[in-house]
């Protein structure tokens, strides 16, 4: 097996904000497992939050480059365990590789990659499109360029917080959903929830610090009027026990936990203990964004808008129309890079 990796800048449509900082493109590494003629497709986004660069994301790979391509018959989720320990502290890394090798097993045994995980393939959950924060006038304005949207997704983290739902309320009666990007107090989300729930607001999107004590997370958990979502305090698997009595349900992204193997475990742990799932994406292109999709039948929720935040998308895959998400009909995830991005 041959392992080939190209980083690509992605142009984003317009400024992407969030409460940490704003964005006009994006870092992403592309990786590639070819074997017997089939070609299996990788991402993951560089992302400073996390502190994984593309350049350290490209050093672990080659890292293990002599392990991936000693491979023999290549089982994705035994590579995974082997990677495991090699990668324990680049799961980015790791999740790139964990999709190209699910991607190009399913291609090679002529099956969709969601049948080779075991999951039979339902009409999921619509996705979300997030409108980044600003004032309200920009927010409005980035909604009128983007109508007709069974839900929406707000960025939130300033003083307009709730002006903006207000002012977005008045444009549309879709489904509004909260992220603020570990922004508010436990004050603010306590207070804020309440106003929200009268706004039709359906949840709240890590509202508190990923080091907000215990107590802190009980109380929002306890007291808030809206459900509370996990994000940035749920990475990886021994985080999603932790999350029950304190949040509603996890927000399971693939860079996060390191690829699909470990995402279907963990959501369908999430399930058996009582929490909410929801699957979300980085801005990346359509090779990443249609390894999510193939987890949307154990999804309550899903945020896979990332590849149509892009000025132009280098891929093809899952299609995401106003937020129903449709799958290619082809042996493995789908996704595929475009001829002329190849490096």
């Amino acid at each position: 097996m041959k392992l080939h990796t190209q980083v690509m800048t992605l142009r984003l449509a317009r400024p992407f904000i969030i409460s940490r900082g704003a964005i006009t493109t994006q870092k992403t590494v592309i990786v590639r497992l070819e074997e017997a003629g089939e070609i299996g497709y990788g991402e993951v986004t560089e992302n400073d939050f996390y502190e994984h660069s593309a350049e350290s994301i490209l050093a672990s790979i080659e890292r293990v480059r002599p392990l991936v391509e000693a491979c023999g018959s290549l089982d994705a989720q035994e590579l995974w365990a082997s990677l495991c320990d090699p990668l324990k502290n680049d799961l980015f890394a790791l999740c790139a590789i964990d999709i190209a090798a699910h991607d190009l097993q399913s291609k090679l045994a002529g099956r969709r990659c969601h049948e080779s995980l075991g999951l039979e393939w339902v009409p999921g959950p619509e996705s979300s499109l997030t409108l980044s924060i600003g004032t309200p006038e920009e927010v409005i304005e980035e909604y009128k360029l983007n109508p007709g949207w069974a839900g929406y997704k707000l960025k939130l983290g300033t003083e307009h917080d709730l002006e903006v739902v207000r002012r977005l309320r008045e444009e549309t009666d879709a489904v509004l959903r909260i992220d603020a990007n570990c922004a508010w107090s436990v004050e603010e989300t306590i207070e804020n929830s309440f106003a929200m729930r009268e706004l039709g607001v359906e949840f709240l999107e890590q509202p508190l610090s990923r080091t907000a004590r215990v107590e802190e997370l009980v109380k929002v958990f306890e007291e808030s009027a809206l459900p509370v979502i996990a994000d940035e305090s749920c990475c990886v698997a021994s985080d999603v026990r932790l999350c029950v009595d304190r949040f509603h349900g996890v927000n399971i992204k693939l860079c996060k936990c390191g690829g699909l193997t470990p995402a279907v475990r963990m959501l369908r742990e999430a399930r058996s203990l009582g929490l909410k799932t929801m699957v979300g994406c980085m801005i990346e292109t359509s090779i990443g964004i249609t390894a999510a999709a193939q987890l949307l039948p154990l999804l309550d929720y899903c945020d896979l808008d990332g590849a149509l935040l892009l000025a132009e998308d280098p891929a093809t895959g899952a299609e995401v129309r106003q937020g129903k998400v449709s799958l290619p009909d082809a042996p493995g995830c789908g996704g595929r890079l475009a001829e002329t991005a190849f490096a």
